[in-house]
């Protein structure tokens, strides 16, 4: 068999595994449907945001490409949440739709083991429940070792608009019609879902003067730990900021029949994103709401259309026109293309692996939509590692497995492959138990040194992480050598400023850890000889070190029951007196430890306790 690792879809969790693959040297063949669609951008212009911005900062960090390509082809960049704390602090670059395809194709075309093929997949080579190649629309067959799926919203879709269905993909493209079909005979439970995306209005004809601006940070910001900023802080594109109104509302209520998702259409299956809805969701749901924000978003800078961010809908184009004019600053706009819902299938996640194998058939691996997320972020870091680890499987090495504690990574896939789905999965602060570790600015720090394990990391890169961490160190041994005298000088700073004096001379350190004191109050007093960077880790810890420390505590808990290790072929059956609830779930999700174990729904604590005494009778596991 041909030793090659062939990628099915070229999107953002396809680009992410193939290039990790091919940099790792491996042969790679990445099939796309459309070469023009590479890490194409169908719905919101942007890269990052809540949580997803600290994903792009790990991809990063392991060796990926999305921050550096977004670092590169951005029209403006922000910290999302810089007046909280660091644990929900993230950042949010505004893309461009144009270059941000084209930067990505040129940077796999750099990769001499990567080819890039234009066809359509529509089968798998399956022998003894491993797969062996793919087999083409035009029945062409290649063989391949390892096959990774990252195949989006294509897997029969259909676009939803009022009350027509129309099988294509988001650009008007033709889906694959039979993938899914086959997987489900292979054996794989699938599952219908749905997202939305709204109109492209033509710049030209909106009234910005009804709308306020929202502007990039004016400090220079970068994804990437290993790139300079590439551009101009005036030279920012601004986004904008409207609401809808109570007449909006009203066109959306009395016309809620009409839309795909609420009677018009009677077959609907899927299920749409639950933090990301329709405005007719968000009308429906809220219905006490007097308005919604709406962002609208410059897409390229080499063409008009605005993206109307939070105003999805599958309304027909006479009601669309309506609810666009009933927004301030919109009354004259002129829709350049319509919002429309597009159902795909995808499979149920609890079917693969921690490393994103699948459970049913070896050898292939799925990332991405496919697999029940939304959100270009969630796709490319799955992508990343379904790469990573397709390759350490062919060079006959353990996967690449990231813990909660470790990587938001980490939390995103344990969630999938654990708890499920009922509706696309977004990735939220909310969800990663040890957040106030897995920060934007730390993602070097925790997962550089795996990137360099598995190959994507020089070291170069390792020697400048090195040396962030030995500066980190010096600059706090600094602040516990510098102290500050309380002279008639330092007392009018701190009156003028309004912080209460201290009563005594005392260390940098020590004030440092007061919350109303910053590194730039204290740079009033004496200049600190430390990079930004340096600066600001130093200043999260002494005021988060408490906290900080009694996380790093939990997670060495957790990390206890992730060496608890369940055997793989334990059968549950002969577990006696589990609840018939956590019976099912666990032989449904094969839990690896008796941490993951813990974490599914359904298996309550009393089932981990018969579990563990069963663990430790058959097979001299100490519980």
């Amino acid at each position: 068999m041909v030793e090659i690792i062939v990628v099915v879809g070229a999107g953002h969790a396809g680009c992410e595994a193939a290039y990790a693959a091919a940099k790792k040297g491996h042969k790679t063949l990445l099939i796309t449907s459309n070469i023009n669609n590479i890490a194409d951008m169908p719905c919101n212009p942007h890269i990052g945001g809540s949580a997803k911005g600290i994903v792009v900062r790990e991809i990063d960090a392991l060796g990926g490409i999305m921050g550096k390509i977004a670092d590169k082809t951005h029209l403006q960049i922000k910290m999302l949440n810089s007046a909280k704390g660091p644990a929900v602090q993230s950042l949010r670059a505004q893309g461009d739709k144009v270059t941000y395809p084209q930067e990505m194709l040129k940077t796999l075309k750099t990769l001499d083991t990567l080819e890039i093929k234009e066809a359509m997949v529509e089968d798998l080579i399956i022998e003894d429940n491993t797969v062996k190649g793919v087999i083409l629309e035009s029945n062409e067959r290649i063989e391949s070792k390892i096959v990774i799926l990252t195949t989006g919203t294509y897997l029969k879709a259909d676009i939803l608009v009022g009350n027509t269905r129309t099988r294509q993909g988001p650009h008007g493209e033709k889906p694959s019609l039979h993938l899914s079909d086959k997987l489900r005979e292979y054996g794989f439970e699938i599952k219908r879902l749905k997202t939305g995306t709204p109109q492209r209005i033509d710049r030209k004809t909106i009234d910005f003067s009804k709308t306020r601006i929202e502007p990039g940070d004016n400090k220079y910001l970068t994804f990437s730990f290993d790139l300079e900023p590439q551009y101009k802080i005036e030279d920012q594109l601004p986004c904008y900021l409207t609401y809808t109104t109570e007449e909006t509302h009203r066109i959306i209520r009395e016309n809620l029949n009409k839309s795909s998702m609420y009677g018009a259409l009677d077959d609907i299956e899927g299920i749409g994103p639950r933090y990301c809805p329709s405005i007719e969701d968000k009308v429906v749901r809220f219905a006490d709401k007097e308005r919604h924000q709406l962002f609208i978003e410059p897409e390229s800078k080499y063409y008009d259309d605005m993206y109307l961010q939070g105003f999805s809908t599958s309304m027909p184009k006479e009601v669309q026109d309506l609810m666009v004019h009933s927004l301030p600053g919109f009354e004259k706009a002129k829709i350049l293309k319509y919002g429309y819902a597009i159902e795909y299938d995808a499979i149920y996640p609890t079917q693969l692996n921690a490393s994103l194998e699948t459970k049913i058939i070896k050898n292939l691996y799925t990332a991405g939509q496919i697999n029940g997320t939304s959100g270009y972020e969630e796709a490319a870091c799955q992508g990343l590692m379904a790469g990573i680890n397709a390759s350490l499987k062919l060079e006959g090495k353990e996967p690449l497995i990231l813990k909660r504690n470790e990587a938001y990574i980490g939390v995103l896939i344990d969630d999938l492959i654990t708890k499920g789905i009922r509706d696309p999965y977004r990735l939220l602060t909310s969800r990663a138990e040890f957040r106030l570790i897995l920060r934007s600015d730390n993602a070097d720090q925790r997962l550089r040194r795996y990137g360099y394990e598995v190959g994507l990391i020089d070291k170069e890169q390792i020697s400048r992480l090195n040396q962030k961490e030995k500066e980190i160190e010096e600059c706090l041994n600094w602040l516990k050598e510098t102290r500050l005298k309380i002279t008639s000088e330092a007392k009018k700073i701190f009156v003028e400023n309004n912080i209460p004096i201290p009563n005594a001379t005392m260390t940098f350190e020590n004030l440092l850890k007061r919350p109303e004191i910053t590194v730039e109050f204290l740079e009033k007093f004496q200049e600190f000889p430390y990079r930004e960077e340096i600066k600001e880790q130093v200043e999260i810890f002494l005021k988060y070190e408490g906290y900080i420390i009694k996380a790093y505590k939990e997670a060495e808990k957790l990390s206890k029951l992730e060496k608890k290790q369940i055997p793989t072929d334990i059968d549950y059956d002969r577990v006696k007196n589990l609840a018939s609830e956590a019976r099912q779930k666990l032989k449904e999700v094969r839990p690896r430890t008796i941490a993951q174990a813990i974490r599914i729904s359904g298996v309550n604590p009393s089932d981990i306790s018969i579990l563990s005494v069963y663990l430790k009778k058959e097979y001299g596991k100490d519980d």
